[in-house]
């Protein structure tokens, strides 16, 4: 997966932009959701925050307050710096975090956790609760059409295939697995909550 993501860091905000879904009403209620995740990322409470796996930055720069971006692509923090230029980047692991206990307020990670595998998930959590007491998820809400876990087949623009791992949620399910807090927005598409 980690090759996936940084071949794919030019076209990843493809799907940001709506462009895998070719079908005019189904792409305009993406984007019409897709501006609610960012009027909500918008109206957290500003905190010293740690952006987990935050690819280009697309939504890195809807976090207010002190932001930094991890992520263990060096192609996708290089877009994220021009993306979101107010926050600071590191390149990194998000199971071996580089930063000492209790360095933030808060951990956001926007679709990143809905890619972990059991171990994986643990491995995320416990570094997330080590340097931050809050930590908010931003994810794909379960849809029509897909199992709640599943493994595709994502290609990128030149044809190569990767096998990647994605899970879909219910906003309770989400909250059940980081420990209870609060469904901060709840949608067609994408799910947040805090913990």
């Amino acid at each position: 997966m980690r090759e996936y993501y940084h071949r794919r860091a030019p076209e990843y905000d493809d799907w940001y932009a709506g462009k895998p879904y070719t079908d005019p009403a189904q792409r305009k209620s993406f984007l019409a959701e897709r501006e609610q995740l960012e009027a909500a990322l918008r109206e957290l409470t500003p905190a010293c925050t740690l952006d987990v796996a935050c690819g280009t930055g697309f939504l890195t720069r809807h976090l207010p307050g002190e932001i930094t971006g991890l992520d263990q692509s060096s192609a996708m923090v290089e877009i994220a710096k021009r993306q979101a230029p107010d926050a600071s980047y590191v390149t990194g692991d998000a199971y071996a975090l580089p930063f000492a206990d209790g360095s933030f307020e808060r951990v956001f990670t926007g679709h990143f956790y809905g890619h972990l595998e059991p171990d994986d998930r643990e491995a995320f959590l416990a570094e997330a609760k080590r340097v931050a007491p809050q930590i908010v998820v931003a994810d794909a809400a379960r849809r029509p059409g897909h199992d709640p876990d599943e493994w595709q087949q994502r290609a990128i623009s030149d044809g190569t295939t990767f096998p990647v791992f994605k899970r879909f949620f219910l906003p309770e399910q989400l909250l059940d697995e980081l420990g209870g807090g609060a469904v901060l927005f709840a949608g067609d598409w994408f799910v947040v909550v805090a913990a």
